[in-house]
């Protein structure tokens, strides 16, 4: 499912990968341009554990993207009302998200996805990273 408009979940704001992913997808929705098969997992999955991470809720988030602060400009307010990680913490949180699915409790679940969407066979995809970026059209 080609989605152009999504940033690549690898795309880092303030060096946080999937933030301005995230992001993406509350403008989007808000506009009525979100596809539809997004729209049961807003504020789920990878952008609950970014909020997490940050220690902010999503609501938050939403309202500040709604109200048209700019990436950037969202990412301090998460800082200043939330958690301000360490450049360590944002490596490992990095790592993580950027490997999930390979070798870990989330690979049964990205066979199931890359068998779903009949790209079983491409070896090359070995995260949901990875799988976001084929689904999308970017690999």
């Amino acid at each position: 499912m080609p989605v152009s408009k999504l940033r690549s979940p690898h795309t880092k704001t303030g060096g946080i990968v999937h933030f301005a992913r995230m992001l993406d997808k509350i403008r989007q929705h808000a506009l009525g341009e979100l596809h539809e098969d997004y729209v049961p997992n807003l504020g789920e999955g990878f952008d609950l554990r970014c909020v997490n991470f940050l220690n902010v809720s999503y609501d938050s988030i939403v309202a500040l993207a709604h109200d048209g602060a700019l990436d950037d400009e969202i990412l301090e307010w998460c800082f200043q009302h939330g958690n301000r990680p360490t450049d360590e913490q944002i490596e490992v949180w990095n790592e993580f998200m950027r490997k999930r699915g390979w070798n870990d409790s989330g690979s049964e679940r990205l066979k199931q996805r890359l068998a779903e969407g009949g790209h079983q066979a491409r070896t090359d995809v070995q995260t949901f990273f990875d799988f976001i970026d084929l689904d999308e059209g970017r690999l």
